[in-house]
């Protein structure tokens, strides 16, 4: 008997504005819905000014869930669209 961890994979992308990149960032950080983290922010200077632009990139990282199978295509075909699958164990 083999058992997956499972886990929705979605993403979330916040544009916001700034002169201080790490109140920006702080920023980002503050918006990140519960159970999501922040994988990246990417800064970009605005061509007027001393603006900068950073894209902040967050991914799902809760609603986990277990799956069970006697084999792995087995298990495989049990993965719903939308979700990954993190990790397999023998039981």
């Amino acid at each position: 008997m083999l058992i997956g961890l499972i886990r929705p994979v979605e993403n979330h992308t916040v544009t916001l504005k700034g002169e201080d990149l790490a109140d920006v960032r702080a920023q980002l950080t503050a918006q990140a819905p519960a159970g999501w983290d922040l994988v990246s922010a990417m800064a970009t200077m605005e061509k007027a000014g001393s603006m900068r632009s950073v894209e902040g990139k967050f991914q799902r990282r809760d609603g986990l869930r277990e799956i069970e199978a006697e084999n792995m295509d087995a298990l495989q075909v049990q993965v719903p669209e939308g979700w990954q699958l993190l990790s397999v164990r023998s039981a």
